[in-house]
């Protein structure tokens, strides 16, 4: 074997694996887009995601022809895929959940847990495996990458989705105490969410270890979103008159401010009182 022919197949070896470790959007197998995640999940860690789907998403799904559901990432354990089954099912007839994973091993460790139609795992990414789903749950699945590659899976979602479609993608903590979410259809980001049990922060703005991609690094002074925060903190701090009768009541009342002093909020006192508040994206994307 000739030396130019050693050298050729010496980098032909090294090449996947330099592809591996590009913290960009990438074919896998079965054109599964994207990058493997830890895998680490516990369960009810996303309890106050789903528990906001079922305060606002009902009617999305109760009127779709296929009330199809992709969970994107579900992890190494198919824990939450099924708790979001059990928490939706009730309300809506025909429901259809897919939980998608980007390592073939995952999808094959969870064999038994499949209950086709109601529930089936299968190969995919950010193309979301070539369905058309009516809501999209894409938690913890964009951490490790860039805002550019972030915002290409963004695209790639959006395009993919059914008629009507919404993704809701963002992060938790690992117990699921702090969430920030943003929730997108085809035409792009709507609104932010913010969710916490309340006893674990002490400022709002303890929750911008959550934010999006998207969002995690314009958090400075001049932007939007570092505004809405440092807005909400100072709210809070006006509320701890409140402390008293429990952190609920603060954050409602902090809630309340932000209201009267025009940020664009989304939903009700009923929504605020579960640690929660949502502001529409146009005020808090970047500039």
């Amino acid at each position: 074997m000739s030396e130019a022919s050693s050298e050729h197949k010496r980098r032909a070896s090294l090449a996947p694996q330099t592809a591996r470790k590009a913290p960009r959007l990438a074919a896998g197998r079965a054109r599964a887009l994207g990058l493997p995640t830890r895998g680490t999940t516990n369960a009810n860690r996303l309890r106050r995601v789903d528990r906001w789907l079922l305060a606002t998403q009902m009617p999305r799904l109760r009127d779709s022809a296929r009330p199809l559901v992709v969970d994107l990432g579900y992890g190494s354990s198919a824990v939450t895929t099924l708790e979001l089954v059990d928490r939706l099912e009730p309300e809506v007839d025909g429901l259809e959940v897919v939980g998608l994973e980007i390592d073939p091993a995952r999808v094959a460790a969870v064999e038994a847990d499949r209950d086709p139609p109601r529930v089936d795992f299968r190969v995919g990414g950010f193309e979301l495996g070539g369905l058309q789903p009516v809501v999209v749950r894409a938690f913890n699945v964009l951490r490790q990458y860039d805002e550019e590659s972030a915002a290409q899976a963004w695209d790639t979602m959006r395009a993919a989705l059914g008629p009507g479609g919404v993704i809701v993608e963002g992060t938790c903590d690992e117990w699921g105490r702090r969430s920030a979410w943003v929730a997108l259809d085809a035409g792009g980001p709507l609104t932010l969410t913010f969710s916490a049990r309340l006893s674990t922060i002490g400022n709002p703005s303890d929750l911008a270890e959550r934010l999006p991609k998207a969002l995690i690094h314009h958090n400075v002074p001049g932007q939007p979103i570092h505004q809405f925060l440092q807005a909400f903190d100072a709210s809070w701090a006006a509320a701890a008159g409140l402390t008293p009768f429990g952190p609920r009541q603060r954050w409602v009342a902090a809630v309340e401010a932000l209201g009267a002093q025009g940020w664009p909020l989304v939903g009700s006192t009923r929504r605020w009182k579960h640690g929660e508040v949502t502001v529409r994206w146009s005020a808090v994307a970047p500039v």
